[in-house]
């Protein structure tokens, strides 16, 4: 479906991706703050991080947005889950002990997996993607002191249910850090010429993809993962969300350097995204021109539709649906950025049927370009900030600094 976000003053459209469909968008005037005025975007693979996140005294990772905190009550959705009755052990409490057969095993049969790798940090290097079970609660908890490291190889961690937007099922992960994850596309597009959309069909999630399930993330760190570079519709360089029942909660969490077409650290499609306490720096979306169906432009079908563009769609943060909301609260989302003639280099949100709620809280985004635009349905505000491409049924903007914004 399409939806026109209707801007008198600005009568040209550039078209925004829609995960499964098109929107619409207007064109901003380039200027600072606008990635439609660079020549081009680094879409190449960055070099390996090596080592993960930094570690406070007592050897615990520092995650989280350090400069600000959300005033809210944090739902219960949020809150650490309970491992003090494991239903396995991953370690001897020594860093030796921790190995990826052992830790893939205890992943693989689900329920409450804890790391028990000793006081230091450590790294598991991962040498295939790690699979939950679908139909059971899962939780991995690694108490800040464990980095799962995808060497640019491997994809870090694979749930894939069948079924869309149907499970209860769902994963905790606490205190890991996620490095070097890497999924390449491997279903190009059908060749046409541009405008025609380029690059692939798949290849989502560098480092975690989740199809019909629901995630909580809480004091975790996500560095250098790297998703498809370029098509229309595919993203998350760090998380790729698909079709969640109850979405992805997000909590005192680090994203930083993360890659994909859409969505350079977190791209949702039909998956309710709350986001707390969090950081978000230098992640990029990689895809340009957007996504549209358009058979004036493009004769070749692909995706069930004539698509022109191939992504470039939420630096940070992409989410894409119908009736699905988005919540910012205590985060800082800074130096992020959109692709060549595409959308929100903070945040690209689009709700198809303006069913779905924009709510920012004491939340900061600085520094952030790529092209913008704000398209409400209901209520008085009606301005994100150059940092945000929406269409939504309201907004809500409380003790926020957001660029553009007086």
């Amino acid at each position: 479906m399409r939806i026109v976000a209707p801007l008198a003053l600005l009568p040209i459209l550039y078209l925004a991706a829609c995960g499964d469909a098109g929107s619409s968008a207007p064109t901003p005037t380039p200027g600072p703050g606008d990635a439609s005025s660079q020549s081009d975007l680094d879409t190449g693979t960055p070099p390996l991080v090596d080592g993960g996140p930094q570690a406070n005294d007592a050897g615990v990772f520092v995650t989280g947005n350090p400069d600000g905190k959300c005033s809210k009550p944090l739902p219960a959705s949020a809150a650490r889950a309970d491992v003090s009755k494991p239903t396995s052990v991953v370690g001897d409490g020594t860093a030796a002990s921790c190995t990826f057969a052992a830790l893939s095993a205890a992943v693989s049969a689900g329920g409450v997996v804890v790391l028990d790798c000793g006081p230091a940090p450590v790294t598991i290097p991962i040498t295939s993607a790690l699979t939950p079970p679908t139909n059971k609660n899962t939780v991995i908890d690694g108490a800040g002191k464990v980095t799962l490291d995808g060497r640019g190889a491997t994809q870090i961690l694979n749930w894939n249910s069948a079924n869309f937007r149907a499970n209860d099922m769902g994963l905790t992960l606490q205190g890991l850090a996620f490095i070097n994850g890497k999924i390449a596309g491997s279903k190009p597009i059908p060749a046409a010429p541009a405008p025609c959309s380029q690059g692939f069909n798949d290849g989502e999630g560098g480092a975690i993809f989740m199809r019909d399930g629901n995630l909580t993330v809480i004091d975790s760190y996500f560095e250098n993962n790297v998703a498809a570079p370029e098509g229309p519709d595919v993203g998350g360089g760090a998380i790729r969300m698909l079709g969640s029942k109850r979405g992805l909660t997000i909590v005192r969490s680090t994203f930083k350097n993360n890659h994909a077409s859409n969505g350079g650290a977190v791209g949702c499609l039909f998956a309710k995204l709350e986001v707390y306490d969090s950081l978000f720096l230098g992640n990029t979306a990689t895809g340009h021109d957007a996504n549209n169906d358009d058979a004036t432009k493009c004769s070749v079908i692909n995706n069930g539709q004539h698509e022109i563009g191939s992504g470039g769609n939420g630096g940070a943060l992409y989410s894409d649906g119908a009736g699905l909301d988005v919540l910012l609260c205590g985060d800082k989302v800074a130096a992020d950025a959109a692709g060549t003639k595409a959308f929100g280099g903070g945040l690209f949100f689009t709700s198809n049927d303006f069913g779905g709620t924009l709510t920012i809280a004491d939340t900061t985004m600085t520094g952030n370009t790529g092209g913008y635009w704000t398209s409400v349905k209901e209520g008085t505000q009606n301005n994100a900030g150059t940092a945000v491409g929406t269409n939504t049924k309201s907004l809500t903007i409380t003790s926020s600094t957001l660029q553009g914004l007086p």
